[in-house]
């Protein structure tokens, strides 16, 4: 049996579909149709809703899209939608702000919109435009309303209420401290079963019985064989309470992150000491995906244009990896054997992922090439960390993504660089080499020809940077 919070209504459920998205849920079987569904990919953010949980004895209110939401995830949290929001007679202040600033038009995407501004407005900071861009990105507007919702934004920040929510703060937090289970809580049918183990000697064992079982982590790309392929699933094993998986390490050797953690809080604790990782997260998805994703698996995905391998690669991180009762250690470098195939056996997970710091460098760059600046697939990722003494490169780490089957580091390219004078020839002889490593194919997001000369061309810009010769090579904003 899972449990979890419907605002302040205690949610049991024992008999349901371990399929079942909270989208899904909540409008079939809540009859709470506020909650939109526009692409059931994660894309739109009509569907977005506000997960509650406590994190040190405080509550903490995160967007996420329901549509790529299995219901077993709500375990132990609180569930918000707009049908929650109202304070009696009144409109909640955050509504009543798009409601001044007629920032509602067709009003299929409002409730996501306002949804986010909630979420938005409950971190307590003051107005700041970017911070209101980044929480609103996920979410579309199909009548180009941008200009008077990032209006209410602003006067949901510079004015912000005592709500039934934060008034009764500290009675939900008690609430959902009482829902912690230590025991496996389950959802089941008759053709299917969500488990959710505790610690990582439960999910060990359980996985190791049911190799065949599928890994729920953040869900925001294994849920798109529900609600996009229609495939079923019928042995869940999500992740959401296992608390090794969610643990985050530092020693003066290395930075140990543990599987699931949020790619939205790898973002925030990695800003100072690799900024080039941060950067690429906020450019990675929106953020009720950067809330939903982890690190853990959007490597274990295998995809060859995963954003987040690329960078690891060239970081040269490593995995620790655990079947049943052994952990092993494993290069990132190896891990990948082919499209889609890596190195995990059968019933083993990937526990943590560990960055030496002996590679962290402040010349770490990393660029995303997309049709679209935000939330979009990469065409090519390329990440770059050198290391110098005086004019010579004592430490080359050069990875791609989009370029190969796999993300690959680019080894002709390190060796042609490694040792050798940082030089406008050093750099042509590295150009060249990058033929050695890929032979990349043609698809619909470009052709092999131009992906190599892209990855040539990023490379010289990674060049001339260093050097000082380029002052601003990043377009950030499209309108001043």
């Amino acid at each position: 049996m899972i449990q979890f919070l419907l605002n302040q209504t205690l949610v049991s459920e024992q008999q349901l579909d371990a399929n079942t998205t909270v989208l899904n849920w909540l409008r079939q079987h809540k009859g709470r149709c506020g909650t939109k569904e526009g692409c059931a990919s994660g894309d739109c953010g009509a569907c977005t809703v506000a997960l509650g949980r406590v994190v040190a004895g405080k509550l903490v209110y995160e967007t996420v899209n329901s549509c790529l939401l299995p219901i077993g995830a709500l375990d132990g949290k609180q569930l918000i939608t707009v049908e929650d929001l109202h304070q009696g007679d009144r409109l909640h202040g955050v509504q009543q702000a798009m409601v001044e600033s007629h920032a509602s038009q067709c009003g299929f995407c409002t409730p996501g919109f306002v949804m986010s501004l909630f979420a938005l407005q409950k971190q307590g900071e003051s107005w700041d435009r970017a911070r209101a861009e980044s929480a609103l990105a996920g979410n579309l507007c199909r009548c180009t309303g941008y200009r008077p919702i990032v209006e209410a934004a602003r006067i949901a920040c510079e004015r912000p209420e005592s709500d039934s929510f934060s008034q009764r703060e500290a009675e939900t937090v008690e609430k959902l401290k009482a829902l912690r289970q230590t025991i496996m809580s389950d959802v089941v049918t008759e053709n299917s079963r969500c488990v959710l183990p505790h610690n990582c000697t439960q999910l060990a064992e359980l996985y190791l019985a049911h190799p065949e079982a599928v890994l729920l982590a953040g869900g925001t790309d294994l849920a798109l064989r529900i609600t996009q392929q229609h495939q079923h699933l019928p042995l869940i094993i999500a992740l959401e309470a296992v608390t090794e998986l969610r643990a985050w390490q530092e020693s003066d050797e290395a930075i140990t992150i543990g599987a699931a953690v949020p790619l939205s809080e790898c973002q925030r604790r990695l800003q100072q000491s690799v900024p080039a990782f941060s950067e690429m997260l906020h450019r990675f998805a929106s953020l009720q995906i950067r809330n939903r994703g982890t690190l853990g698996g959007n490597i274990a995905n295998g995809s060859p244009i995963g954003d987040a391998s690329p960078l690891l690669l060239a970081l040269d991180a490593g995995l620790e990896l655990q079947r049943g009762e052994i952990i092993r250690r494993l290069p990132l470098s190896d891990f990948f054997l082919g499209y889609r195939r890596t190195a995990l056996q059968p019933g083993e997970f990937i526990r943590s992922i560990v960055i030496p710091k002996v590679t962290l460098s402040p010349d770490i760059r990393a660029w995303k090439v997309s049709k679209r600046s935000e939330d979009d697939i990469s065409a090519v990722f390329a990440a770059f960390n050198l290391q110098r003494s005086g004019d010579r490169v004592t430490l080359a780490r050069i990875a791609f993504g989009g370029m190969a089957a796999t993300p690959r580091r680019a080894v002709a390219c390190e060796a042609a660089l490694t040792g050798a004078e940082w030089s406008a020839a050093t750099l042509a002889r590295a150009c060249r080499a990058l033929e050695q490593d890929f032979q990349p194919l043609s698809d619909a997001r470009g052709s092999a020809a131009w992906r190599m000369q892209l990855a040539k061309n990023l490379l010289r810009r990674y060049f001339h940077q260093l050097n000082g010769e380029l002052a601003v090579t990043e377009v950030s904003r499209y309108v001043p």
